[in-house]
């Protein structure tokens, strides 16, 4: 597959590998190109969360990967209105569309922002219309920050990656002083732009690997139990 670097400047074509669905999953795998999900944590009209996001998705595209944003401008505060709010249902559906998620937030007062958390906090543990929006998928994390580098945003968002049942991938990003990484919107050469580079090909192909084999992985023994539990009950009711 021919990897398409044209609107990449600061990355070096001949070093970036292309996916090998066939090497990484089986050949009863879906051949599809990688559905990933970008959700950012910032409305701030130069939001560097949103523009690290940009730059790993174009790193995605370059994969072969199909990528979508969500804009969290409108975003109700959770139980503040009911599921079928538009932002909400718009936010549930690319849940259930994407295979693996990048979550990037700014780091403010120390934590994710709330408008991060918000977005999370919408996405239920249980089924919708009979599938769980997030377990079994993968995730990446991001992080920016104004001043030195810092990794307590990264670390929260892994914490509730592994709370909803989503598998982080080993690798992250934290770009501090994230305002002199940036020019003219977009990332200038750095080793904090290669970084972000190596996180977007390690999701593409962790997601390659287990989104055809989530169920597998994600099946449990205390689940089995209590369906077998609620099965007993209704036949001996």
């Amino acid at each position: 597959m021919a990897i398409d670097t044209a609107d990449m400047p600061n990355l070096m074509p001949d070093a970036l590998v292309p996916l090998d669905i066939a090497a990484l999953a089986g050949t009863d795998a879906p051949q599809h190109p990688p559905r990933i999900l970008l959700l950012y944590g910032s409305l701030r009209e130069t939001s560097y969360s949103r523009l690290c996001a940009e730059e790993g998705a174009r790193v995605l595209h370059a994969l072969g990967c199909e990528t979508k944003f969500f804009n969290p401008s409108g975003l109700p505060l959770p139980d503040d209105a009911d599921a079928d709010h538009p932002k909400v249902a718009e936010l549930r559906e690319l849940a259930l569309w994407c295979e693996g998620m990048v979550w990037s937030s700014p780091e403010r007062h120390g934590a994710m922002t709330g408008i991060m958390k918000t977005q999370i906090d919408w996405l239920p543990l249980s089924p919708i219309g009979g599938i769980r929006p997030t377990q079994g998928k993968t995730l990446a994390v991001m992080q920016v920050g104004g001043g030195s580098q810092s990794f307590n945003t990264v670390n929260q968002l892994r914490i509730l990656g592994r709370w909803m049942r989503l598998i982080a991938i080993p690798n992250q990003s934290s770009v501090p002083m994230a305002w002199k990484e940036f020019e003219d919107g977009r990332m200038k050469p750095s080793s904090l732009y290669n970084r972000i580079v190596d996180v977007m090909e390690e999701l593409a192909r962790f997601t390659i690997m287990t989104r055809g084999r989530s169920a597998m992985l994600t099946d449990r023994y205390s689940e089995r139990v209590e369906t077998l539990a609620d099965v007993h009950k209704r036949v001996s009711g």
